[in-house]
């Protein structure tokens, strides 16, 4: 599944023409041909719910129009409006919308929209169903979201939450989804249960309701006996049920559910990719040998006001986790039948103790839709602080080191960015396992150290002083 915003300005990732009326009418708004009288719509919320709304002149209206109305259905204050969006989804594509976007005509463009930014096959395009969903608004801050208190609102934003965590679309150690799975037990349940009743509680509903899939399902297979499951079930159960006690024995009384929800969410801040959109791309495998050459690892890509994730789909970890203030970018297009789009990252890392400039590729049919979404994160993020180049949010793991003396003018960066740091925690970049491009500057020209890459393509210009544009000389050309 893959994610993302379409039409933002700055960028020239557009719809493409409206389809012609032949198209089926698929999704949560389309059900009649007759568009002017009212008609029943859908709108799908996280947590298995949704608002039903009957709309006049289904065929034109408009995302903000159909805003006001599921406002007023959830009773949303003035003062979180913003904080959602309306999504276009399905299990191929999801798509946050503008305001003056019209639901009903996306969803006969729907076809015309996977064919162009997904891989999914001729069969499956034409068996997929968009459905309108309300959920966060990508671009609503952190800091803002903080300051909500009204128990609806908190608990939507819990939902979608609560939903990423489990799906494992956000990673996170095990202090983290172990102190959470007992926060949502919590909120679900109450926290003055028994630990008979919690136990109780917990075989109905099934593990995978509170924790991550893959730490409930555990690895399986043939090796696995049932035995050695139903010791590992039971420790998880163990686990959770001592995080538990904690919450209902931390105050003399128990705790509000707002208190509750907020703790959820906080968590959930601490974590980098939180309110991310996600695209889906492969990047290259380290060669290990000839038989391994060519292979690809599925990632999943999160962009958010802070920076850019990629993040392994299979072992549910982060690869690399850069601030806009760390990377480079840009795309590229096919120059010949067979070959991909690509998103290109440039960031600064070390080999045997050299710093060089490190290229990341990523093959994706949405790497243009991902370069503008960077392109108009960086510039609203700048406008919002006002051109400061420091973000002091805290969510990111790595921590910049002092700029070297002799490194001051490299580039024309004045000075590099901090060196991405290795560690164990899920959140933390795995440089080391990344097939990248490697090469340094020696002040005249670039030195290469690795195979030579495509031509020149880092020719973006600065538009912020959040980041910065590599200037590629000629000798990066294939001769």
């Amino acid at each position: 599944m893959s994610t993302g915003r379409l039409e933002m300005e700055g960028d020239d990732c557009s719809f493409p023409p409206d389809s012609s009326d032949d198209h089926s009418q698929r999704g949560s708004v389309a059900s009649s041909a007759t568009l002017s009288r009212a008609q029943d719509v859908l709108i799908y919320l996280f947590g298995d719910s949704a608002v039903h709304l009957s709309v006049e002149g289904l065929g034109s209206i408009t995302v903000q129009e159909l805003g006001r109305s599921v406002r007023e259905a959830l009773h949303i204050p003035e003062s979180a409006q913003d904080a959602f969006a309306f999504w276009l989804c399905s299990p191929l594509l999801e798509l946050q919308l503008k305001v003056r976007h019209q639901p009903y005509k996306l969803c006969r463009q729907w076809q015309d929209l996977l064919y162009r930014f997904t891989e999914a096959s001729e069969e499956d395009i034409s068996q997929d169903e968009p459905f309108l969903q309300y959920r966060r608004n990508v671009f609503y801050p952190k800091s803002k979201e903080l300051q909500l208190d009204d128990e609806g609102v908190l608990k939507l934003l819990y939902e979608e939450a609560r939903s990423n965590i489990l799906t494992g679309r956000y990673p996170c150690d095990p202090e983290h989804w172990m102190g959470l799975g007992a926060l949502s037990f919590a909120i679900d349940e109450g926290s003055s249960l028994d630990s008979q009743q919690f136990t109780s509680t917990i075989r109905e509903k099934k593990l995978s309701s509170f924790l991550p899939a893959h730490v409930a399902m555990g690895g399986g297979g043939l090796l696995s006996t049932l035995r050695g499951k139903s010791s590992r079930q039971a420790g998880l159960e163990q686990n959770l049920l001592g995080e538990y006690r904690k919450i209902s024995t931390s105050a003399a009384s128990p705790p509000e559910p707002t208190q509750l929800l907020h703790q959820y969410l906080n968590t959930c801040h601490t974590l980098p990719y939180y309110g991310c959109a996600f695209f889906f791309g492969e990047i290259d495998k380290p060669a290990q040998g000839i038989l391994q050459r060519g292979k690809r690892k599925a990632v999943n890509i999160g962009i958010c006001l802070e920076g850019v994730y990629v993040m392994d789909v299979k072992e549910k970890h982060v690869l690399l986790g850069l601030r806009f203030s760390e990377l480079s970018w840009d795309h590229s297009h096919p120059e010949e039948e067979g070959d991909s789009h690509i998103l290109w990252l440039e960031f600064d890392g070390e080999e045997d103790g050299t710093p060089v400039n490190k290229l990341l590729k990523i093959y994706s049919k949405q790497a243009e839709l991902m370069s503008g979404f960077i392109e108009f994160c960086v510039e609203l993020k700048s406008a919002s602080e006002g051109g400061a180049a420091a973000d002091t949010d805290g969510e990111v793991s790595q921590s910049p080191q002092p700029a070297r003396k002799d490194d001051s003018n490299k580039n024309g960066r004045g000075g590099r960015r901090g060196m991405l740091h290795r560690q164990s925690s899920v959140v933390c970049s795995r440089v080391h396992s990344l097939n990248t491009i490697s090469y340094v500057d020696n002040g005249k020209e670039i030195k290469r150290l690795k195979p030579k890459r495509a031509a020149s393509f880092f020719t973006r210009q600065a538009s912020a002083p959040t980041y910065s544009a590599v200037q590629v000389t000629e000798s990066l050309e294939q001769g």
